[in-house]
């Protein structure tokens, strides 16, 4: 276990120092691709949401198989690759969970793509900060101003700090990369097929409702990492924890408000509420208090919330880990 613990350290230094180069293929990819398939043979293929008369329950019985499917081809698939590359010798194994465990992790790659909008809002290109924030954020992006690309790219890094750091840590940390790529693919399968529009309705409820489930502990621990962060870095850390006490259910989601809440108390800001979807605006509640207008420079300040989020996290998931090491 020993090994293990030094993989996710390592994976964490290569992802905070390397990013996601784009000359490696991308393990969550691969697990994209897989629900791609799927998701076409079990749904597309099955024309029952093209009639009037459908089969709910039908529907989400197959998406609870393509769920099933997916986790275990994943995270089975990374399990055996590193049994196999640790029967050869434990460093070898140790060597390819390290890969895996920073192609976990998301902190550079998220620094990384935000900062895209940030140098596009800087010198003040409009379509092209909404060009690069539509590649981070899942809503329309064509209609919205300087003020709404800005919030929208604050919105992500603080709700992806826990999606993409804290929470594969945490689950890394209680069993490795096999359990954090089983958290992967749950989390790839939400944001693929968890939206409520009719292809996904019911065929995606199983998998977003255990994305729900599994990022119920993260999310939370992400916020009290976040609240630390602010507090380390004389950030507003008194108003973090007010508007995080006060806002943090203010989202369809039982987990996404969480960081977001923080992140809106530490930056003196407000953020979300109403957003275009698919063509369609949905009403949605507002997170922290409308102080001052959200600015580009937030981008360069949530992003230090963000790193330091993480190495705070990173310390919480080893000393769980030593305590599992010492209990086991």
């Amino acid at each position: 276990m020993i090994y293990s613990l030094i993989a996710l350290v390592l994976g964490y230094g290569l992802d905070l120092f390397l990013g996601d180069p784009s000359w490696i293929y991308h393990p969550v990819r691969i697990i994209g691709n897989l629900i791609s398939f799927l998701e076409r043979q079990l749904n597309d293929g099955n024309p029952a949401y093209h009639k009037k008369n459908r089969n709910p329950r039908s529907e989400f019985l197959w998406g609870i198989v393509m769920a099933v499917l997916v986790l275990i081809l994943s995270s089975g698939t990374v399990y055996l690759l590193i049994w196999g590359a640790g029967s050869i010798h434990p460093l070898v194994g140790m060597a390819v969970e390290t890969f895996f465990c920073w192609q976990l992790l998301a902190t550079r790659s998220l620094k990384d793509e935000s900062m895209k909008v940030y140098d596009r809002l800087r010198v003040h290109d409009l379509e092209g900060s909404r060009n690069a924030v539509s590649m981070i954020v899942g809503r329309d992006t064509e209609n919205l101003d300087e003020t709404g690309v800005t919030k929208a790219a604050v919105e992500t890094v603080a709700e992806n700090t826990s999606d993409g750091v804290v929470a594969p840590l945490f689950f890394m940390a209680l069993g490795g990369a096999p359990l954090g790529f089983f958290y992967k693919a749950i989390n790839t399968m939400d944001s693929m097929v968890g939206y409520k529009n009719d292809r996904y309705l019911y065929f995606g409820r199983f998998a977003a409702k255990l994305d729900d489930v599994v990022n119920f502990i993260p999310a939370r621990l992400s916020a009290l990492c976040m609240i630390g962060a602010a507090f380390l870095l004389k950030m507003n850390g008194p108003h973090a924890w007010e508007i995080y006490k006060r806002d943090r259910k203010n989202h369809a989601s039982p987990n996404s408000a969480q960081t977001e809440a923080v992140a809106a108390g530490a930056l003196n800001v407000q953020l979300a509420g109403d957003a275009w979807y698919f063509g369609r605006r949905y009403e949605k509640p507002t997170i922290g208090d409308d102080d001052r207008p959200v600015k580009p420079t937030d981008i360069l300040r949530v992003n230090r919330l963000m790193y330091a989020t993480s190495l705070i996290s990173l310390a919480v998931t080893i000393l769980m880990k030593c305590l599992i090491m010492a209990l086991v």
